[in-house]
């Protein structure tokens, strides 16, 4: 057993937004945990900087140092291994080489992502410190193929490990299909068939999407269906406006807990979300875990989560008359959604489920010295 010093630069594991990086934090730290060892938060402090403002990367960073400098001197028992989740230009870790190189531990990067367009401009700050440490690491976890061009020149390939992404499918499998029960409580009609989107609502990608959404859909009304939509975020009003044509086929939950996903993915007949600049999308993952088949636009991150006729349906990225056309072909065929969700479930939990993703940490940590 070693101990694990975890660190998530972006969006510590226990931070109260709820977001599909901090579900993929909190199921690192399980999985980590479940190979035998034993995982603590090394650090809450949060490098995120949204907005591409050069002084607060420089006071972040300042801040990061001495963060750094504290835990160096105070972490006890000392760590076998720091390992960060998620490192780009908008999250640097500042503070796991350091750790690293004054105990002389390993350092671990997951999800590593280098865009070298922010050599210069507003966050220079913040990817010259991914740089570094992405270029510090032992070894590399690599989620999907769309990152793998920026490590060329950084980190040698012999330090890299792919790791698909993943979830643990047990809550999705076990869930009992209870539409009755969610009808009654929201207000739905068991007897339509349920379109089902999960996604926070934030201005940039997530508002680009939920007006795709709109836009595609509008094209398919007149048809008998109800559109779900779990999310809430700061871009409120422009989501609702992106799906106000549908009128009231929208039906939404606002921010719902985690645990209380699997019950409406299980109950959903078809997930929908375009998935505009996703690095992959959990929630992508979660409704195929559950049976449910997507609907999505062919994006590079989403290709990595979905496979097109077999867990769902692709269609161009931007293509809102393709993505009308798929959503048709599933409204109106429900024993290929049947079909869909079945293979869905399977592949999910051969492809993306954690036996995978174990193997491919437990190698990661061997590369860089930690373990057998």
């Amino acid at each position: 057993m070693a101990r694990v010093a975890f660190y998530a630069p972006m969006k510590r594991p226990d931070h109260p937004v709820p977001s599909g990086d901090r579900r993929m934090a909190r199921a690192l730290m399980v999985l980590l945990g479940d190979l035998g060892h034993q995982v603590t938060v090394a650090s809450r402090l949060r490098a995120f900087d949204g907005t591409g403002d050069a002084l607060r990367q420089a006071r972040i960073r300042a801040r990061a140092v001495r963060e750094a400098d504290r835990l160096a001197a105070t972490l006890a028992p000392r760590p076998a291994v720091w390992f960060t989740y998620h490192v780009h230009h908008k999250a640097p870790d500042w503070i796991g080489p350091v750790v690293a190189d004054r105990l002389a531990i390993p350092y671990v990067v997951a999800e590593p992502s280098i865009a070298r367009k922010r050599l210069e401009g507003p966050w220079a700050v913040g990817f010259e410190g991914a740089l570094a440490a992405i270029g510090r690491a032992d070894a590399v976890l690599v989620m999907t193929e769309r990152d793998r061009p920026g490590l060329r020149g950084v980190v040698p390939a012999r330090r890299t490990v792919p790791l698909p992404p993943f979830v643990d499918p047990a809550p999705f499998v076990s869930v009992r299909r209870d539409r009755a029960a969610l009808a009654a409580r929201h207000g739905l009609d068991p007897g339509q068939p349920w379109l089902l989107t999960v996604a926070m609502m934030r201005p940039g990608a997530k508002t680009s999407s939920y007006q795709r959404l709109g836009a595609a859909l509008a094209r398919v009304r007149g048809r008998p269906w109800q559109l779900l939509v779990i999310g809430d975020g700061p871009a409120l009003d422009a989501c609702r406006a992106a799906l106000a044509p549908l009128g009231p086929s929208v039906h939404g939950l606002g921010a719902l807990p985690t645990h209380a996903l699997p019950a409406y993915y299980a109950a959903a007949d078809v997930f929908v979300w375009p998935g505009v600049g996703e690095a992959y999308g959990m929630a992508y993952l979660e409704a195929q875990a559950a049976g449910c088949p997507v609907i999505a636009a062919a994006e590079p991150g989403v290709t990595a989560v979905v496979r097109d006729g077999t867990s769902g349906l692709l269609v161009p990225p931007g293509d809102d008359a393709a993505f009308a056309a798929a959503a048709v072909r599933l409204l109106d065929e429900p024993r290929l959604r049947a079909a869909l969700g079945r293979r869905a479930r399977a592949y999910v939990s051969r492809r993306h489920g954690p036996a995978a993703a174990g193997r491919a940490v437990a190698r990661a940590l061997r590369i860089a010295g930690v373990g057998p």
